[in-house]
């Protein structure tokens, strides 16, 4: 894992800080050639973002038709289901700006195992990739987005967990997840998500203060573990923000 300190950006509030997001994606998409690889997560943190995206100016200038969306992690249940990542991307952005059906990668959970599934996601991933094996130089993703729940967890990579040391995988499955809701997940693993031109974190509210403050500081948790072989990046609102950081 290469040794790499986060830029850290504190906004003034949520808003702020899906602005900032959706400019930085922005510019790295349009200044990208060929395919683009969008890699989203889940929780509420990123709503307000996937909204902006979907709205003026980005729904009409960013070029939706080289934009290929995938998933971070997802909750093992249909895609439809109020659970599911997948179904909160689709309604706040997916559905809502021109994308072409075949851009579009949700993590497959109809297999009824979870493992299984996991590795159609991994075979799907490297069939884009056009590799079995990650290369530096050659980025998977142009961005993938992250969160951080308040035990440290960033996708579905939990504390204590053997996922957290997987080095071959690209993705895996867990039969049952380390936080609620406790439903089983599948997860891309470290060394995918690494694969990136830009890892934004995006975190806001109060309630995260502490937990943030404990990852910058360097303590050993999954969030801390997630690195970039690009450009890495925290996304703060003020009410997140730790100590260390200093408003932008």
């Amino acid at each position: 894992m290469p040794s790499q300190s986060p830029e850290t950006v504190v906004l003034p509030d949520a808003d702020a800080l899906a602005q900032a997001a959706a400019e930085r994606i922005a510019a790295r998409f349009r200044g990208a050639d060929g395919r683009i690889a969008f890699c989203l997560t889940g929780g509420h943190s990123p709503e307000r973002l996937y909204e902006l995206l979907a709205a003026e100016p980005y729904r009409e200038t960013l070029p939706w038709d080289r934009i290929h969306v995938f998933l971070g992690d997802d909750r093992y249940v249909p895609h439809h289901d109020a659970l599911s990542n997948f179904a909160m991307a689709r309604a706040l952005l997916l559905d809502q700006v021109p994308l072409p059906p075949g851009n579009i990668h949700p993590i497959p959970t109809g297999a009824g195992n979870v493992d299984e599934d996991a590795r159609r996601y991994e075979a799907e991933l490297r069939d884009f990739y056009g590799a079995e094996r990650l290369d530096p130089k050659r980025p998977l993703f142009d961005v993938v987005l992250m969160g951080v729940g308040d035990d440290g967890h960033t996708a579905s990579l939990f504390p204590g967990r053997p996922e957290l040391d997987e080095r071959d995988r690209w993705v895996v499955g867990l039969p049952q997840a380390g936080h609620p809701p406790f439903v089983p997940r599948i997860t891309l693993t470290f060394p995918a998500m690494a694969s990136t031109h830009d890892m934004l974190f995006l975190v806001s509210g109060r309630g995260k203060r502490e937990i943030v403050a404990r990852v910058l500081s360097g303590a050993d948790l999954p969030a801390a573990r997630a690195h970039s072989h690009g450009k890495l990046a925290w996304l703060l609102d003020r009410d997140a923000q730790g100590e260390q950081c200093d408003v932008d």
